[in-house]
């Protein structure tokens, strides 16, 4: 395992592996339009705003991710960056765990290195959050095998691996959960030689969220009710340990694809833990490196079932109710990804052992069809996933009534933030095929947006963190109230479920009456609160320092790489005579 960073000596075939996976999964996503699924909501540009940065009331969960975000989309549009960042997490997920597996004794990774690349990338886990539209975690699973083999060169001391080890965990960085399985990606691959280094670099790269959530007005505990509402559940007869064991077992049933319910998925389930436990049970596999990364898979497994193991609920609905920031641990099947390594790499190792025991036992056909099924096993395991899970990742284009909003609010010069409703996170339009989605208002309009941030699951509440959501909602039916706590427009989104717009709303001054949005003025409106100045510089301090960081190390590597380049003596030219 440890000599998983030598170079393969063919290199392309995982290439064009990671290739055809990311055009099987993500093709329906690149039509003309924005895919809006769950947390996968794009706009065409994204301000980079007190929201995007962290300096709003609620819990910086998107934060510094928003801000790349608005980032990218001020020279591009919105669309583009969402297709650019879908394919490029595909790719670098199926890649990187090909090359995560030790090369063999020819110098090539082979059949091992697409086994493992299809384990990790074509799996449950990618096609449950596609379908949550967890973009930002996924990012964070794509470069998980990344951030492990550049913490094994850091281990070797090898020039210029501490600015790649940055390199690879930015996209992880990018959210709090990423930033910490990175930090775990990132010792598994170091060990105790270079990890203070490697956390140091995660540490200084997680500033904004860090930096944001310490000065946050909103509570850092969180509903210990989640802890049941989030947790880890079955897919099939088998039950949530062998789901997670699969990589599944997500806790919204409606974001499962419907293979996972088969007779059968258990059954593949464990064929691929029998091709794992094989690989692993190679003595090189488990020494270093490898010791490591199972321990990290064995704690993402823990993480994972926390909340559906008797014993340990009671223990973490108390550390999420009275520890800030332990509601990272809430959704806990999100952990599997540390799992996800281990479990690729060994399968890899697992195929690569099996076709050999086989080619020296029968003749060659009978170690080609070992290698066949090897291959195709990801694949059965979750069918749904090809053609953007059976098509749900399609595109569609926004309404004009969201143009016409956010023109509206950018054009008034007068106080006042933005009250959305029905109340409600997420929203099903009749122009999305109702298919559910985050509320899109924080991210199209160009003003602070106050909406709730309650969630339901299976009809039971969780509480959200922003104390203002709940004072301004109370007081949704009551215009003079609005005014006094800044709300100066209330945006109803017609034709989504949710509770019964207040009466009152109705009588406001309508600035545009829409087919899916009405925009309401509310006169007298004040200012509404704005974070401290301190705040503000210390959050975009964070901000400067992550963005620094990233862009030094990528500047060192790129002056790196062309000085190599530079002193590599050319070949000699051959003169006949």
């Amino acid at each position: 395992m440890d000599d998983a960073v030598l170079p393969d000596r063919s290199p392309w075939p995982a290439r064009w592996l990671a290739l055809a996976v990311t055009l099987l999964v993500t093709a329906p996503a690149l039509a003309p339009g924005h895919v809006l699924l769950g947390d996968l909501v794009s706009v065409p540009r994204l301000d980079l705003d007190l929201d995007a940065l962290g300096l709003s009331g609620s819990l910086p969960r998107a934060v510094p991710a928003d801000a790349a975000t608005a980032l990218l989309t001020a020279v591009l549009p919105g669309a583009l960056v969402q297709k650019a960042l879908l394919v490029l997490t595909v790719y670098a997920a199926v890649l990187g765990a090909a090359r995560l597996v030790p090369p063999g004794d020819d110098g090539r990774r082979g059949l091992a290195g697409a086994v493992a690349g299809l384990v990790y990338g074509w799996s449950p886990y990618l096609a449950e959050r596609l379908l949550l539209g967890q973009w930002t975690l996924l990012l964070a699973w794509a470069a998980l095998p990344w951030v492990v083999r550049a913490g094994l060169r850091l281990r070797t001391g090898a020039p210029g691996a501490l600015p790649a080890l940055v390199l690879a965990a930015v996209p992880a960085a990018l959210s709090p959960t990423g930033s910490l399985l990175a930090a775990g990606a990132a010792v598994a691959g170091t060990g105790r030689r270079g990890a203070g280094r490697a956390l140091a670099a995660v540490a200084l790269l997680s500033a904004p969220w860090v930096v944001a959530a310490l000065l946050s007005p909103a509570a850092g505990t969180s509903d210990p009710a989640g802890v049941a509402a989030f947790a880890a559940r079955g897919e099939n007869w088998a039950g949530p340990v062998v789901a997670v064991l699969g990589t599944g077992g997500l806790w919204n049933a409606a974001a499962v694809p419907a293979g996972r319910a088969s007779v059968l998925a258990p059954l593949v389930t464990a064929l691929l833990l029998a091709l794992a436990v094989t690989g692993w049970a190679v003595r090189a596999a488990r020494t270093g490196a490898g010791t490591r990364l199972l321990a990290l898979g064995a704690a993402g497994l823990l993480l994972a079932l926390a909340g559906s193991l008797p014993g340990l609920v009671g223990l973490l609905e108390a550390v999420v109710s009275t520890v800030p920031g332990a509601g990272l641990l809430r959704d806990g099947q999100k952990w599997a990804a540390w799992w996800a390594l281990p479990l690729a790499v060994g399968a890899g190792l697992g195929a690569r052992r099996a076709v050999a025991g086989v080619r020296g036992l029968l003749p060659g056909a009978a170690a080609r069809g070992v290698a066949a099924l090897a291959l195709l096993l990801p694949v059965v395991a979750v069918p749904d996933l090809a053609w953007g899970v059976g098509g749900r990742l399609h595109p569609v284009e926004w309404p004009a009534d969201w143009s016409t909003v956010r023109a509206v609010l950018a054009a008034d010069d007068g106080p006042g933030d933005v009250l959305v409703l029905p109340a409600g996170v997420y929203r099903a339009f009749d122009w999305n095929d109702r298919r559910p989605q985050l509320d899109p208002a924080a991210r199209w309009l160009p003003r602070p947006v106050v909406a709730d941030d309650s969630l339901r699951v299976d009809g039971e509440p969780v509480q959200g963190e922003d104390p203002r959501v709940r004072t301004v909602l109370a007081a949704a039916g009551d215009p003079a109230e609005l005014a006094r706590l800044g709300i100066g427009w209330v945006l109803v989104e017609r034709g989504t479920p949710g509770p019964a717009v207040p009466a009152a709303v109705a009588g406001l001054p309508v600035a545009v009456d829409g087919e899916d949005l009405v925009l309401h003025r509310v006169p007298g409106a004040v200012e509404g609160p704005r974070p401290a100045p301190g705040r503000v510089a210390a959050v975009g301090a964070a901000h400067g320092l992550a963005l620094v960081v990233a862009v030094v190390s990528a500047l060192w590597t790129t002056v790196r790489a062309s000085t190599v380049a530079l002193r590599r003596r050319p070949p000699e030219k051959r003169v006949t005579a």
